[in-house]
């Protein structure tokens, strides 16, 4: 009798110990929180896989997802101290860094942007320079509008020469469809979708195609998250990296992970999303997927600063550091 009774003690005692280590492990992971530059859908889908397939958790991170309304008031967020990891497109940020803004990109996954001015095609609008005249609605708060300068200098326009109407990024396409604007300043990972599933025939002039091919959407964070964390922010970027590559060989199952994530989105444009996307990974003359390369930054740089977009002479490193990157060996590799 005491001989059973000491064995249950002991077997009691070892599931206790394992309850306590498995307790242990799971509050040992480290809570991150990440700040996405836009609503949840395909152009952010590598991340809710990431969290969806136990990414982030295999590297001991408990990740939370923050939805965003738009990179300019993202790169801000983080600017102001409000954020400290997050995802926006580079040209916000980098302005922002060259102003002082205390904060570094960290991987680019968007290795040129998705920027396009679009227009139903019965308005005619055949070239960039069509555009002339013309109202185009400018969505507030967005990278397209940080970035139109730079495409007007760079398709002889200036900004006199057509009539920008601000308005919210949600009544974007309601006004391209009613007639209410000639063309939209938007992006191929979101207002052509939105408006070609509404049955619209589109113009679509990519700003990476009329000249202004510049690095793009990009993690980024504050100094002072990177100095305190570097190890943190090395395991985030790696199990991000691997929840895009699995976006991109397993894109219906990463659609299901951001609808898991946030059941409010719409599984069936998240999917266009993502397939719009997808060429944008390993443009720009990108060797892996994740890094953008130094001549896609000195060649940025350029572009933008001749339009005053960035100070002429600013150092392109100022901007960014690859040594939180997996080592190359382990980065998955563009395909020549």
């Amino acid at each position: 009798m005491r001989q059973a009774f000491r064995k249950s003690l002991c077997i009691a005692t070892l599931a206790a110990a394992l309850v306590v280590a498995a307790t242990s492990a799971s509050a040992a992971d480290t809570p991150v929180t990440f700040q996405l530059n836009w609503m949840a859908g395909g152009p952010n889908a590598g991340f809710e896989a990431a969290l969806a397939q136990g990414y982030y958790k295999d590297v001991g991170l408990d990740v939370t997802l923050v939805q965003g309304n738009g990179s300019g008031n993202t790169a801000q967020l983080v600017a102001n101290g409000r954020a400290q990891l997050a995802y926006a497109d580079a040209v916000a940020v980098m302005q922002l860094i060259a102003k002082g803004a205390p904060m570094k990109i960290v991987s680019t996954i968007y290795q040129s942007n998705p920027n396009a001015v679009m227009s139903l095609t019965k308005v005619g609008i055949k070239s960039v320079q069509g555009l002339k005249g013309k109202k185009v609605g400018v969505p507030s708060g967005s990278s397209q509008t940080t970035m139109l300068p730079l495409f007007l200098e760079a398709n002889n326009l200036k900004a006199s020469d057509i009539n920008m109407i601000d308005m919210p990024p949600s009544s974007m396409v309601p006004a391209l469809l009613q007639g209410q604007v000639d063309a939209v300043l938007g992006s191929i990972d979101a207002y052509q979708i939105q408006a070609e599933s509404q049955g619209a025939k589109l113009d679509v002039y990519r700003f990476a195609d009329h000249g202004v091919p510049t690095v793009s959407t990009s993690i980024f964070a504050s100094d002072e998250f990177l100095k305190n964390n570097p190890e943190v922010v090395k395991k985030f970027i790696a199990a991000s990296l691997k929840g895009w590559s699995f976006a991109l060989d397993h894109p219906e199952q990463a659609i299901k992970d951001v609808k898991k994530v946030f059941p409010d989105v719409n599984e069936k444009l998240a999917t266009q999303e993502l397939a719009a996307i997808t060429p944008l990974f390993c443009s720009g003359g990108a060797k892996y997927i994740g890094k953008a390369e130094d001549a896609l930054w000195t060649r940025s740089q350029k572009l933008l600063a001749e339009v005053k977009l960035l100070p002429t002479g600013q150092d392109p490193k100022s901007y960014y550091s690859s040594d939180y990157l997996p080592p190359a060996s382990s980065m998955r590799a563009c395909k020549s």
